[in-house]
């Protein structure tokens, strides 16, 4: 099993969602521009957002930690095995996946990496796996074929070492000369329209937007971004703001599971 980075937990009551979902809207991947704005009023506006999320972010982490441990642990199940049992999942064969934090209160993906990782010759996946560089949004997605190719950061957050357990250099997936078909996203929170809110430094919608650029040159197929949801992150729609760098995504896994929004998730 993966360790995960550890926090103090305390026993909370049973939380619910900060707000109900209503039904998606299965919209193509789109972007917001702001092409009827001058420069000022575009600033003010993103002043705005700004203040919204840091907002936002405050009342998730709050319900996040209050969340009992046995409701996450449950919700932490049934969103791994909703994962392994989808056809997308099942049918990929290259994904980029974040290696969950329990100090962060992130979905957990223990249970899928070692799946991936225990079961080879079943799979044959290649997983790749996040690598923060520097505090300028620069993140890496690196090929890990087991545990021991990771190594824990200096906020004990397990990643990818440049070089592997055999010596090898790890193998960025901006430099594979295969595409992949699967994104497994975490977030703070999300919507039924594709919305997706980090933690604020932008490492992810920095990295999509480079490599859904670089699928783009290469006439490959779209890689799916599902996104890993407790149930009282999904919020209601026009509930999260959004800036033109913001990346949506075409799908949600909940406890409940699978919510498509795009036409590529409905499709898949």
């Amino acid at each position: 099993m993966i360790q995960q980075c550890t926090a103090a937990s305390t026993t909370a009551p049973a939380t619910k969602p900060l707000f109900l979902s209503r039904a998606p809207s299965y919209a193509p991947r789109a972007t917001v521009t702001f092409r009827t704005m001058n420069h000022n009023e575009e600033q003010d506006h993103l002043d705005a957002v700004f203040k919204q999320k840091r907002a936002l972010r405050s009342r998730v982490r709050k319900a996040l930690k209050a969340m009992d441990p046995a409701l996450r642990s449950q919700e932490d199940s049934d969103i791994q095995s909703t994962v392994l049992k989808s056809p997308w999942f099942q049918s990929s064969t290259g994904l980029c996946a974040y290696i969950s934090c329990s100090a962060l209160r992130e979905v957990d993906t223990s249970k899928l990496l070692s799946e991936i990782l225990q079961n080879p010759a079943k799979g044959g996946k290649r997983l790749y796996v996040p690598r923060v560089e520097d505090k300028n949004s620069h993140m890496r997605m690196l090929n890990i074929s087991c545990i021991d190719d990771l190594v824990a950061n200096s906020m004990n957050i397990l990643e990818p070492a440049p070089v592997d357990s055999d010596g090898n250099e790890s193998e960025d997936v901006m430099q594979a000369n295969e595409p992949v078909d699967l994104f497994l996203l975490p977030g703070l929170a999300f919507d039924r329209s594709g919305r997706r809110m980090g933690r604020g430094g932008g490492y992810y919608d920095a990295f999509l937007k480079k490599y859904l650029e670089l699928a783009k040159e290469k006439a490959w197929k779209q890689p799916l971004l599902v996104a890993l949801s407790y149930s009282l992150q999904i919020m209601d729609e026009g509930i999260i703001p959004v800036t033109p760098n913001d990346i949506p995504v075409d799908a949600l896994v909940s406890p409940t599971g699978v919510i498509p929004i795009s036409q590529a998730a409905l499709d898949r």
